[in-house]
């Protein structure tokens, strides 16, 4: 059995639905979420390109550029508060093609 979702190991689909580092179209998408965090605002950054120690890099570096906490897991960065607007302007200046999503 699979620990994760719980089926015998040759049905597994935890290793086919494991999420890519980057998206598809190169495009980053910042958006912020309160869903599931008590009312807090954390501002989520998705479809970074390049490998997990390029994503740490980052996450630490948009951590220190907006002066809060976070991490980095699931190829998806997330710095607490609402920063999306300094996100946005930040990853921009670096040469990324960046689109707000949500609402």
């Amino acid at each position: 059995m699979c620990p994760a979702c719980r089926r015998p190991v040759a049905q597994c689909a935890c290793s086919q639905a494991a999420p890519s580092a980057g998206s598809a179209d190169g495009i980053v998408r910042v958006l912020r979420e309160t869903k599931g965090r008590g009312g807090k605002a954390v501002t989520v950054v998705r479809g970074v390109p390049g490998d997990g120690a390029a994503l740490l890099k980052l996450g630490q570096e948009l951590r220190s550029a907006c002066g809060s906490g976070g991490t980095v897991k699931d190829g998806v960065v997330e710095v607490q508060g609402d920063h999306v607007e300094k996100v946005i302007t930040w990853l921009q200046q670096r040469g990324h093609k960046v689109k707000r999503a949500g609402g």
